[in-house]
């Protein structure tokens, strides 16, 4: 085969290969839930690309894609409380990155704006909250220091980045403190169980009182209605008499009517009796 033949098929060749890596250079696709930051010859372009294919000068541009979604992301700050304990609070931060500033980020934090911007600014707002606590408190109170703490580092991010959301994952305090604050909820808890039975015992004896003013009243209303009408008390005992002559018979009293003052009942019951022997 003639060298130009040769010549002319590896030129062929290179350029199609040439072409291809062409066409290839001067294409994007933006992945879903991503947007592209155009970086022409180092100069980056202020608008972003939306999702999907497009076109790009090819050799000089490269399109970066950067990550909309809402992302996670993990930290330990160091605080201390006002009574100057040592706190470490362990941290998950759920943040994203707005689209309106996909390309400042790009190009002001690049790889890592959480590292940068946020991890730093959410230490500081913790710092400042827990600084206003007695550690008890930061452990007893902690979903309020949850909210005032992401409050404070919105603030100080700004519209950059949004913050959806911090979680306190876990409060570590000193071993000595975590004893000390043991210690005083256990002598809370006594303290509240003796309040309880002092105020148990405080009822039970006003219950005993009042029963007690009730039961005297109760006699003084019965011995004045008695005065009022002695035949109550004569109604009484034939209500409650079963019909049994007592054994006990007391001074001065003979006969049936010595407990009772039966007076025309037994006359008539008498009369009953002989009428039946007839």
């Amino acid at each position: 085969m003639p060298t130009k033949g040769i010549a002319g098929l590896v030129g062929g060749a290179l350029l199609i290969f040439v072409v291809i890596i062409a066409v290839a250079s001067g294409t994007y696709v933006v992945e879903p839930g991503h947007r592209g930051v155009e970086v022409m010859l180092g100069r980056v372009t202020p608008g972003f690309k939306p999702e999907g294919f497009g076109l790009k000068l090819p050799f000089v541009t490269t399109i970066a894609p950067q990550l909309i979604r809402q992302q996670t992301a993990k930290m330990v700050a160091d605080c201390y409380s006002s009574d100057l304990q040592q706190v470490k609070i362990a941290v998950r931060v759920l943040y994203r990155v707005p689209e309106s500033s996909v390309v400042s980020v790009f190009r002001d934090y690049w790889g890592a704006p959480f590292e940068s911007l946020i991890k730093p600014r959410v230490a500081e707002a913790l710092n400042e909250i827990t600084a206003r606590r007695s550690a008890e408190l930061i452990v007893q109170k902690r979903e309020e220091v949850k909210s005032q703490a992401l409050e404070a580092a919105r603030n100080k991010i700004g519209h950059v980045l949004v913050i959806e959301d911090i979680v306190l994952e876990d409060i570590n305090l000193t071993r000595a403190l975590e004893n000390a604050i043991e210690a005083k909820m256990v002598q809370e808890q006594e303290a509240a169980r003796s309040r309880f039975a002092q105020q148990q015992a405080q009822t039970e004896a006003s219950t005993v009182v009042i029963k007690a003013k009730g039961e005297a009243e109760s006699i003084i209303l019965r011995g004045k209605a008695m005065q009022e009408n002695p035949n109550v008390l004569e109604l009484q005992i034939i209500e409650r008499w079963d019909g049994v002559t007592p054994l006990v018979v007391g001074p001065g009293a003979t006969g049936a009517n010595m407990m009772l003052p039966l007076g025309d009942f037994s006359t008539g019951k008498k009369a009953a009796n002989l009428e039946e022997s007839k």
